[in-house]
């Protein structure tokens, strides 16, 4: 068994394939679905040798299959948000600790310490329903930042503005992180000058407004919050690991954390830096279940390892942070 916590100290990319390919062997020892997924390609980890060997399992498998690798009793399972009719996706952890520390150090990778934030939510189509990745995260973030200010919003706009007007005026540092369109409904209600505050968005209309393309969606949020940049927040149901923008959708991801790109119309080649194709990722911190997924979003990475997500494939499922298209 891997230790977990060499996982968040690693320092370099041959540290990051060196623990990726030990991941790999664990998991398709133990992992049912990634085995059979495996053998199905007739890959073994005996052929493995670097990371680009690695095979990344579908997505859509945590709809229909408990994708798991621990003999350890589940402590939670968090699940995505779907429309009716839609099969939601479920991620069962064995370890909530793993997912804690890996938000934790995520958060002040990029952002340094939660304490000196006050953390204000308006995640109100997260709130609404049970089962919420994201939330579990804000909520301990919120709580780590040890502000009796920082808190969660739900149809309370009003407080939410004269609070944030009030504590931007004082000087305070805020992280106001929100789906999109409560962000949206918020600027509408009233227009800011905010000298003080992150804006995050996490993406997604929820059904509640038609979709836009992300440099709309920013210019509007800047205009209306009167900040330079729109942060992003990328992650899944099906990642205990979140990627990071500080304005323009260009993602960072931890150390723990890679991404890369396939072919459109071959699922199992790599693209080469820059060429936009379907995002794969690489979540080391999902050691308990599988840390190599192709997603439904479509992307592309630059050659400094940040990425951008441009849209997703036709006919797969709208979830959340994943829905913008350039």
């Amino acid at each position: 068994m891997i230790d977990h916590n060499v996982i968040f100290n690693i320092k370099s990319s041959s540290e990051f394939e060196k623990i990726a390919l030990q991941i790999f062997k664990f998991q398709f020892e133990n992992n049912r679905v990634y085995r059979s997924f495996c053998d199905l390609l007739y890959i073994h980890p005996s052929e493995v040798k670097i990371l680009k060997d690695i095979p990344f399992l579908p997505i859509q498998f945590f709809k229909t299959r408990n994708v798991i690798s621990s003999k350890a009793a589940i402590e939670t399972t968090f699940t995505s948000s779907s429309t009716t009719g839609r099969t939601p996706s479920k991620h069962l952890v064995t370890d909530l600790t793993i997912y804690q520390k890996s938000f934790t150090k995520g958060f002040q990778n990029f952002y340094e310490n939660i304490e000196d934030y006050v953390v204000l939510a308006l995640l109100p189509s997260y709130l609404e329903r049970e089962g919420s990745s994201l939330i579990f995260m804000v909520d301990a973030l919120i709580k780590a930042s040890g502000r009796i200010e920082s808190g969660f919003y739900l149809n309370n706009i009003s407080d939410l503005k004269n609070q944030l007007i009030k504590l931007d005026a004082e000087g305070k540092k805020i992280l106001l992180v929100g789906v999109s369109f409560a962000l949206l409904d918020l600027i509408e209600a009233h227009q800011f000058n905010l000298k003080n505050t992150i804006v995050m968005e996490t993406g997604g209309m929820k059904g509640r407004r038609k979709e836009m393309i992300r440099a709309e969606l920013h210019h509007k949020l800047k205009r209306g919050f009167g900040v330079k940049e729109i942060h992003s927040e990328y992650g899944m149901t099906e990642l205990l690991s979140q990627a990071y923008s500080k304005g323009n959708g260009v993602f960072e991801s931890p150390p723990w954390m890679k991404v890369l790109t396939r072919d459109t119309e071959d699922a199992l080649t790599l693209n080469t830096h820059e060429k936009a194709g379907g995002i794969n990722i690489i979540d080391l911190a999902n050691i308990n279940s599988c840390s190599f997924i192709a997603t439904q979003d479509l992307g592309r990475v630059n050659k400094d390892g940040t990425f951008e997500v441009i849209g997703r494939f036709d006919n797969s499922d709208i979830r959340g942070c994943n829905l913008m298209a350039l």
